[in-house]
């Protein structure tokens, strides 16, 4: 029987650097299509449609990306279970950053007509894919090489990449408000952003080939113990551990997207709505509450490898809850440090739940069927939860004049999460290697004795 592969603590560090990066710089190209979409892209692709049609599609444009994250899903599940962690990592930074550039370089429907929003679309969906199967691998990659007692730090490695590229994404289309104001910004300045990820993708390239496989897949690879097809055995023997992983996450993402999804920066830009503020002072406020999502992220991932992964996440939704209520009275002040604070106290309960995710996750699945279980588990969750998240705010508020039925939105979706972490055991610190299947297969849901 082979011996576990040893991991050097400068390995571990490596992979804990290059994840951050490589994260990172993905979901900077996420965020900013987001941020873009909230700002300038109903008038920039779907005017013809009029203002309030036209925001909606744009909203829906970031949605439709999410119902092509399972794609993506079991694309690197598949071959993630089959061929390793790391090279499906390359693939997906390689697409997600040429689909951020040639989004830069898409003349608008004043130039071509419907040509620009169909190739819109078309690129909105593979950044889907590409966000589909990044999550999963970076994960493991990470979860993989920790220590068992450290699992929920080292997850947080890739955990953070998605509030450092919500800050990165945020800072760099506020400065293209002050470099390109007014009509400049609508003419060429959202551009220059889409254009960065070119230079972005080549470091993050260069980053993640200097990482070493994950020990568990070698290990798999060595015992010739990889499933044929992972993602029909995932399903065969795991599917309602799947749908109830999903709906752990399908809270965060619901309220996360409230933010990350351009909701909030349109909201409070909107000359028609109740706040109207300029872009640069929302986009600003977003960039803070992206700082304390981040310190937060870090602090419930190390709080978890104290207390356990499922009573950090019930702390947290616990968190989210309380800081919905003076949300939006907090944004209809009109004064963006109340704006910032506002979104701040929120990210405190996501940062709960989002840091130990990592951990959490990697440890629901047995290692044959890692990848996908937990690539396939994030992207339904996404779409449960956050697809469709602002266009379905933008819907209620002008449904109901309200923002009371977003916030009623928001926390029935947290109260589901909030179930579904409820009913599962805490496994935090489990073996993860292919020579601990069998304790693996004992259920993590409660009141089942195996998978």
């Amino acid at each position: 029987m082979p011996n576990p592969p040893v991991v050097s603590e400068t390995d571990r560090r490596r992979v804990v650097f290059a994840t951050v990066v490589g994260t990172t710089i993905e979901w900077y190209d996420y965020f900013v299509y987001a941020g873009a979409a909230g700002l300038v892209f109903g008038k920039l692709f779907f005017q013809p449609a009029g203002d309030s049609i036209a925001t909606l599609l744009s909203f829906l444009t970031v949605g439709i990306s999410f119902l092509f994250r399972p794609l993506g899903a079991f694309l690197a599940g598949h071959f993630g279970d089959k061929y390793g962690r790391r090279v499906i990592l390359m693939v997906t930074l390689v697409a997600m950053g040429a689909a951020t550039t040639l989004i830069g370089l898409l003349p608008t429907y004043a130039t071509i007509g419907i040509a620009a929003p169909v190739a819109l679309i078309l690129l909105r969906i593979l950044q889907g894919v590409s966000a589909g199967g990044e999550w999963g691998g970076a994960v493991l990659l990470a979860v993989e090489h920790a220590p068992a007692g450290k699992r929920g730090v080292f997850g947080a490695a890739p955990q953070v990449g998605v509030p450092l590229g919500l800050l990165l994404a945020s800072g760099v289309l506020a400065l293209m408000t002050v470099i390109a104001p007014g009509d400049a910004f609508l003419e060429w300045g959202w551009r220059v952003p889409f254009l960065l990820s070119i230079v972005l993708i080549v470091i993050g390239h260069y980053i993640r080939r200097r990482v070493e496989e994950s020990p568990v897949f070698v290990e798999l690879a060595e015992r010739s113990e990889r499933a044929t097809m992972p993602v029909l055995e995932l399903f065969r023997r795991h599917g309602l551990l799947v749908l109830v992983a999903a709906l752990v996450f399908a809270g965060n993402n619901a309220v996360g997207y409230l933010t990350t999804g351009g909701y909030i920066q349109n909201y409070a830009t909107d000359v028609h709505g109740p706040v109207g503020l300029d872009r640069g002072p929302v986009l600003w406020a977003v960039a803070g509450s992206a700082v304390t999502w981040l310190l937060c992220t870090w602090l419930g991932a190390a709080l978890s490898d104290r207390i356990g992964r499922r009573t950090t996440y019930l702390i947290g939704w616990v968190l989210v809850l309380a800081a919905l209520i003076p949300l939006f009275p907090l944004v209809d002040t009109g004064n963006p440090w109340l704006l910032c604070g506002g979104l701040a106290l929120l990210t405190v309960g996501l940062g709960f739940t989002y840091g130990p995710q990592a951990a959490l996750y990697a440890e629901l699945f047995p290692a044959s069927v890692r990848f996908s279980g937990v690539a396939v588990s994030y992207a339904l969750g996404a779409i449960l939860g956050g697809a469709f998240a602002p266009t379905i705010a933008t819907a209620l508020v002008r449904a109901t004049g309200t923002t009371t039925s977003v916030v009623l939105y928001l926390g029935g979706f947290v109260l589901l999460s909030l179930v579904a972490t409820a009913v599962l055991r805490d496994r935090s610190g489990i073996p993860l290697g292919p020579d601990h299947e069998a304790a693996q297969a004992i259920s993590p849901i409660r009141g089942m004795t195996r998978v």
